[in-house]
């Protein structure tokens, strides 16, 4: 075996291994889904520098496509990998396909190695292999998971299921009522934003206490059927649908598609209850109650939130120290259940008294003489316009930081940068999704447009100082 041989071989390995790295990072972000990558994604010139040319140059430019390789693309490839801030997390999905990616890399340079001509198939085969052999393989595991998971939850007699959608405010209502069921119950929540099949599965098998009385679960979607497929693996008791808009529009194309994917909370055959938000549009029934209209009296500042809630016909007042006039609906819908469930209405006020805001949700952060508000997992133009009129009142300067509003439509982001427009003295636009939106429609304010990150800390140690307010408005990875 010649050396030229050997390196065209280890060469062949490294840059099938490149462009399958390259694959499964693009498919991690989008939940591993194929079409999500090709037809939905933000940066289609990364797929055309770093997958597309590389595949086609090194079909056509022969034994020269390595110096492009080892001296053009990798060092390319590394750069743009350090900046970008979701790196590929090596879950056990992710090394099973590179398992099959190696076991087919091994195969095709076998084949080599006895003087077929490969070079045609020797790197789209590999992946095209990889792909389907994980997706297949994590198809049959899925099922078993799920199987699984079932058994567990069959199992636990005593257990009550809770289920929550909305568009937005899903994982505030998880926290808010978690927090006023603790001490009455034994009460299990599924972890930070886990929301699809495949995630409350694994959160059933690998976390879920086997003496929990209450489990609170959230039900995301991407697409209709998806909350259908989670509400009959539940089999949920009570169901929560918050507030509903237009997040994600761009999958759903029509806000009732959102609604009517939504409204697929209410499948399980167990269903007893279900407080549904006024947006969802639909009728009252002897299992739908319909709540929102019985909120009264919101005053939100920055010291906390107060509410007037009508039930069984008498006002009952609350206040939590949360940041929001929106969090009054999740609160609401939190209530609800508690009373559902049994609890005195005292008991009630004294747990939303002593409420905690969820991380990254309108957190309140004294560091340097600032005052800082984390809402950068706040992502939906209601939420992000009330926690401006929020900040409105604050007598410093007042400066914000934000990428718009991520998956959504040009209407939305324009309504967004007017009402930015009469309120911030500086707004920092983080990310290229928006920026041109954004810097035409924010005309008086101050305007910094950063494409990298990276270079925020340095910004705002140059821009702000003792006595500003800093509002972190949603937040958006770089592949947004």
């Amino acid at each position: 075996m010649d050396n030229f041989l050997i390196f065209t071989l280890i060469s062949h390995f490294i840059l099938t291994l490149t462009l399958g790295f390259y694959l499964i990072l693009n498919m991690q972000w989008y939940s591993y889904r194929l079409e999500r990558v090709l037809f939905h994604h933000k940066k289609y010139i990364w797929h055309i520098l770093y997958f597309l040319i590389p595949l086609l140059a090194y079909y056509v430019s022969g034994k020269y496509f390595w110096i492009y390789f080892y001296f053009g693309l990798l060092p390319a490839l590394f750069i743009w990998y350090k900046k970008i801030d979701k790196k590929l997390v090596f879950t056990s999905r992710v090394k099973r396909y590179f398992i099959f990616l190696i076991f087919a890399l091994v195969i095709t340079d076998t084949l080599c190695l006895s003087s077929l001509h490969c070079h045609v198939f020797g790197v789209v085969l590999p992946l095209l292999f990889a792909l389907l052999g994980s997706h297949l393989f994590e198809k049959m595991l899925f099922l078993g998971f799920k199987k699984q998971a079932r058994k567990k939850l069959d199992s636990m007699k005593n257990l009550k299921i809770i289920a929550i959608t909305a568009s937005y405010g899903k994982t505030s209502m998880k926290n808010f009522l978690y927090q006023m069921l603790k001490s009455h119950f034994k009460t299990y929540m599924t972890p930070r934003s886990v929301n699809t099949l495949g995630g409350l599965m694994k959160d059933v098998n690998d976390s879920l206490p086997k003496n929990t009385q209450i489990y609170i679960a959230e039900a995301g979607a991407r697409e209709r059927g998806d909350i259908d497929e989670i509400a009959h693996f539940l089999h949920h008791d009570f169901a929560i649908v918050g507030n509903i808009g237009p997040q994600h529009i761009e999958y759903f194309k029509t806000l009732e598609n959102i609604r009517n994917t939504k409204m697929e909370i209410l499948h399980s055959d167990k269903l007893k209850k279900a407080f549904v938000h006024e947006s969802a549009n639909v009728k009252p029934n002897e299992k739908v109650e319909i709540f929102g209209k019985n909120i009264k009296n919101i005053k939100a500042t920055l010291d906390g939130l107060s509410f007037s809630l009508e039930i069984d016909g008498k006002s009952e007042k609350f206040f939590a120290p949360l940041l929001g006039e929106f969090n009054a609906v999740n609160i609401t819908a939190a209530i609800l259940v508690a009373k559902e469930l049994g609890l005195d209405i005292k008991d009630i006020q004294k747990a939303v008294s002593k409420l905690e805001s969820v991380e990254h949700r309108l957190q309140k952060i004294e560091a340097g003489g600032k005052l800082i508000i984390d809402d950068s997992f706040n992502g939906n133009l209601e939420g992000m316009l009330a926690s401006y009129d929020l900040v409105k009142t604050f007598e410093g300067r007042k400066i914000l930081i934000t990428p718009g509003v991520v998956e959504s439509d040009e209407e939305t982001n324009i309504k967004l940068a007017q009402k930015i427009d009469t309120i911030f003295d500086l707004v920092i636009i983080t990310g290229e999704l928006n920026s041109k939106i954004l810097d035409t429609h924010i005309q008086k304010s101050k305007k910094i447009i950063l494409k990298n990150k990276q270079e925020l800390e340095d910004i705002l140690a140059k821009q702000t100082k003792a006595g500003d307010l800093i509002l972190f408005s949603n937040d958006a990875p770089a592949f947004m």
